[in-house]
């Protein structure tokens, strides 16, 4: 019996052949590693050493899709395959690193929405793993499948902001980004008028003092996360509804659909059929 050790290597290399195939994706793959190495180069000359795991994460995200490919025997059309590298690459490198959702408002936002697109395409593809078939479409109505792609899609959005929240609480990050408010309706602050929500508006300053008492003034009530977290949930909730709809109709015309083919994973088994077939 092989020892572990080959066995990851030839794993390895094997995921390296299988980036290889695609010169397209490959290419978008080689520039794109090529950046973080100049990256990480320059983190190392200006001595900021907390870049670096960020790079290298970065450069190992990358090598998922192959990796997928690899071992549940996939066939990743080149669009998508594109599409995750860039969003591996802005996310994790021109996001925390160049510090572009500071940056750029929307960023973050973008990502949400590709994130649920691309997990909703992923959604389609699993139901085809567990069921083998050929085509989508042929044991399930297109609206079931539409629904588990978008449940599916949402669940992978839930769950990272379940990790943000507990890298916030337990590393003390600021994954969930907090916001200044002008208007604040809580039931936890008293009022004289008697009702149960008490509506403080126009906030243009507040004081905040701990037990050292050091006071820090900020230019309004510091939401700690809500609005970033339901920002993120509602664009990932687009992206996995817009691309829910065009796998519906995708399914509804037996798999005649120029923009879900560029998006759905497909087996490899079911790609030599259908090549024996034709």
């Amino acid at each position: 019996m092989p020892p572990k050790t080959t066995k990851k290597r030839r794993f390895f290399v094997s995921v390296l052949s299988e980036i290889k195939k695609d010169k397209r994706a490959f290419a978008v793959y080689l520039s794109l590693n090529a950046l973080i190495a100049a990256i990480i180069v320059r983190a190392v000359i200006e001595a900021r050493w907390d870049i670096i795991p960020s790079g290298v994460l970065a450069m190992v995200l990358l090598l998922l899709p192959p990796a997928l490919e690899k071992g549940f025997r996939l066939k990743m059309p080149t669009t998508l395959e594109i599409v995750v590298y860039i969003f591996v690459f802005s996310s994790a490198v021109l996001g925390e690193i160049e510090d572009f959702y500071r940056i750029f408002p929307f960023w973050d936002m973008m990502l949400h929405a590709m994130n649920g697109f691309i997990f909703s395409a992923v959604g389609f593809c699993l139901v085809d793993i567990f069921h083998r078939t050929d085509r989508l479409g042929h044991t399930l109505s297109p609206f079931f499948l539409s629904l588990v792609a978008f449940c599916f899609a949402m669940t992978i959005g839930v769950l990272w902001e379940f990790f943000e929240y507990g890298a916030d609480s337990i590393l003390h990050t600021d994954m969930q980004k907090d916001y200044f408010v002008r208007n604040l309706h809580t039931v936890s602050l008293p009022n004289g008028t008697g009702a149960k929500v008490t509506h403080f508006t126009d906030i243009t300053r507040v004081t905040v003092e701990n037990a050292a008492g050091e006071c820090v003034e900020m230019e309004g009530y510091l939401d700690v996360g809500l609005r970033d977290t339901m920002k993120d949930l509602m664009m990932n909730f687009a992206g996995a509804a817009l691309f829910s709809v065009i796998g519906f109709f995708y399914v509804k015309r037996r798999g005649n659909g120029k923009i879900a083919k560029q998006f759905i994973p497909t087996l490899e088994e079911s790609e030599a059929k259908k090549e024996g077939e034709e």
